[in-house]
């Protein structure tokens, strides 16, 4: 892709622009950038004049950010923020071989990813890791990752998906919460307390459903916005999760959860693995994917 280099910035003048829009002074920016008051004025100059618009509007003794600047400010930001990344990412992966760049979902890279993934550095020596989390689908050009891990469809834009695993979930509790109690049928959890996963309001419903049962209470209880939270107060013996099976293993074995019904749900999604086009050939991305693949039949 071809750049008009006309239109690129000076970051040395972004910087100077975020810093004076930060203090609200010029000569606050220059003591922090150690540069003189008329170095970050002709710096905003400079920015403005290729911009074509004012950024500050002086107001006697004060600069007040003007609505272009205000518009511009959060962009200068964010392509601040990219640049220091990537210099930082550049400086981790320097005394490396190589590196990958992965994309998970919070709580699967955390609980599922994580343990495991001492098996895979230890036959790549020299590799440099960087792993984030993203819950939603993103463009690639724009957060240049070498593969990502996704829970829904198929459905990438320049991208080719493939099949990792589906999602069991099954109701699980305290051993502290099922003291004293005693369930002998999936519709014996109606009048429990339910934790609830915010993003997927209607498990329950679908659990009780795929158990053939009528219950009129599906959606009462606690909810929240991290399967890991429904997890830390299921624990906890604030009530019943629905849990994908991926995500307890340790807390199964460890007898911190017990399954209540061995009925399992099978999701509508699946997760699969997501590699961006121009990656595809990558030798490291095809070594990670082979080996994760490898990891979920061992289960």
């Amino acid at each position: 892709m071809k750049l008009n280099r006309r239109l690129i910035p000076d970051i040395g003048n972004l910087q100077a622009f975020e810093c004076a829009a930060r203090h609200g002074s010029f000569t606050q920016a220059g003591l922090e950038l150690n540069l003189t008051q008329s170095a970050v004025s002709r710096q905003i100059k400079e920015l403005e004049n290729q911009l074509g618009v004012l950024l500050f509007e002086r107001v006697r003794q004060r600069i007040l950010l003007s609505d272009a600047g205000q518009k511009f400010l959060p962009e200068v930001r964010r392509l601040l923020s990219q640049t220091e990344d990537t210099m930082l990412r550049a400086m981790a992966s320097a005394q490396s071989t190589s590196g990958l760049s992965i994309a998970t979902l919070p709580t699967f890279g955390n609980r599922w990813l994580m343990p495991r993934l001492p098996d895979f550095t230890k036959n790549q020596t020299g590799i440099a890791l960087h792993i984030a989390s993203r819950s939603t689908i993103f463009d690639f050009d724009e957060q240049p990752f070498d593969l990502a891990i996704h829970y829904g469809k198929p459905v990438w834009a320049h991208a080719s998906c493939t099949y990792l695993c589906s999602e069991m979930i099954v109701p699980v509790a305290s051993p502290a919460f099922l003291a004293g109690r005693s369930f002998e049928a999936p519709q014996d959890l109606q009048a429990q307390a339910l934790l609830h996963l915010e993003t997927r309001p209607k498990l329950w419903a679908q659990w009780f459903e795929m158990c053939d049962c009528e219950v009129q209470s599906a959606y009462h209880g606690h909810r929240f916005d991290q399967f890991s939270m429904v997890i830390g107060a299921a624990i906890a013996g604030m009530g019943i999760a629905l849990l994908p099976l991926y995500l307890i293993e340790q807390e199964l074995r460890d007898g911190q959860l017990q399954v209540l019904f061995e009925r399992p749900l099978q999701t509508d999604n699946d997760y699969y693995l997501v590699v961006p086009e121009g990656k595809l050939d990558n030798p490291l991305t095809q070594i990670f994917c082979q080996w994760i693949l490898g990891q979920v039949q061992k289960k």
